[in-house]
């Protein structure tokens, strides 16, 4: 697809190569009065078409919200790197609290169930039995009666 458009691209500089030989072949033959007209034109055109874009080759500082004519602004110092320093602080921390408070709701779930299971009426092994487990799907737990 590329080399299609290349090929397309060399035969319309051809083309326009051939044209521009032939014109100024003939643009010595032409009256005074034309060729002012057309240098006028071409001038405009000139004037009217994009500008490209200047390179500007020296490096400049630019701090956000300074203007460049503050004479103490040294850039990043100690105290800015420490402040910049300081979410990734707060984030760490955040996160490492949220870990330890996990990890001891965690403890906490784990201990009250083994505290459950070891207080119950029926031994721990019963809940292993897959025909108890048959057994307390298809029983609806019956509702306990007050004395």
């Amino acid at each position: 697809m590329k080399t299609q458009a290349n090929l397309d691209m060399t035969r319309v500089d051809r083309l326009g190569q051939a044209l521009a030989r032939r014109l100024n072949d003939h643009a010595t033959e032409l009256p005074h009065d034309i060729t002012e007209r057309l240098r006028a034109a071409r001038m405009q055109a000139l004037a009217q078409r994009k500008r490209e874009p200047v390179l500007n080759t020296v490096p400049q500082l630019v701090v956000a919200g300074a203007n460049g004519n503050h004479p103490l602004d040294e850039g990043l110092n100690l105290w800015s790197r420490l402040a910049s320093a300081l979410p990734l602080m707060a984030l760490l921390f955040g996160l490492a609290s949220i870990h330890v408070f996990q990890n001891e709701h965690r403890t906490n779930e784990i201990a009250s169930l083994d505290a459950e299971l070891l207080t119950d009426d029926l031994p721990p092994d019963a809940y292993t039995d897959p025909g108890f487990l048959i057994f307390l799907k298809s029983n609806p737990s019956p509702a306990k009666v007050s004395d």
